[in-house]
C-alpha cells in the first residue's frame, strides 16, 4: 500500500473517514457542500487538523446547510473567526460562504451538486480544475482534486492493494464508469 492507505487504517482520527467515506460515491448535498468546505479548510494544513475539527465545523457551519450558510451575514462570518474551535480563515470562510450560493445556483442550473458533477464528467483533472476555479471560490488543483476523489469522481482514492479500494468500486463510484 502507499500514501493514505498506509497510515490511515486503524488510525485514531483517520481510521474511520479511510474506512467508510474517502473515494466512495456521494451525491447528498450537504454531503458535498460539507466535504467542498473541508477540502477548503485544509489548505495548507493537516488533514488529521480539519478532522478533528470536522464536529465543531459542522456544528459552527449549521451543518453545512447550503440555505442557511448563504445567507450567512457579517455577523456570521465574525462568529466563526472568533469559534476557536474551528479553522479561523477569513478568505476560507467567505469562500464556503460564496460557495453556498453557487450551490443555490447550481440547483436551478442543473438540479443540484450532484447532477452538476454528473453532468460534467468525465472530466480529466486539468480540465475539471478549470471548471471548479471558474465556477467556486478558493478551488485550486489540490482541493479540487482531493475533493473529487473523496467523492468518487476521482481515482486514487485508495492504493489497488488496499482493501478499502475493492469497497469503493462495488460501490459503483463515477470515475470507474
Amino acid at each position: 500500500m502507499s500514501g493514505y492507505c498506509d497510515h490511515a487504517p486503524r488510525h485514531p482520527v483517520h481510521g474511520v473517514y479511510h474506512d467508510t467515506e474517502y473515494g466512495f460515491p456521494v451525491t447528498n448535498e450537504r454531503v458535498l457542500f460539507e466535504r467542498l468546505a473541508l477540502e477548503i479548510m485544509q489548505a495548507g494544513l493537516s488533514w488529521e487538523i480539519v478532522l478533528k475539527k470536522r464536529a465543531a465545523l459542522n456544528h459552527a457551519f449549521d451543518r453545512f446547510d447550503v440555505n442557511k450558510v448563504a445567507a450567512y451575514c457579517e455577523d456570521d462570518v465574525k462568529r466563526l473567526l472568533d469559534d476557536a474551535s474551528i479553522i479561523r480563515n477569513r478568505l476560507k470562510v467567505a469562500a464556503i460562504i460564496a460557495n453556498a450560493g453557487v450551490l443555490q445556483n447550481l440547483r436551478s442550473s442543473h438540479g443540484g451538486f450532484a447532477k452538476w458533477l454528473a453532468a460534467h464528467h468525465p472530466r480529466s483533472k486539468p480540465e475539471w480544475v478549470k471548471l471548479f476555479r471558474r465556477t467556486f471560490k478558493f478551488t485550486g488543483g489540490e482541493i479540487t482534486g482531493e475533493f473529487l476523489m473523496s467523492v468518487g469522481y476521482l481515482s486514487g482514492a485508495h492504493s489497488v492493494s488496499c482493501p478499502i479500494h475493492v469497497k469503493t468500486l462495488k460501490s459503483n463510484p463515477p470515475w470507474a464508469n
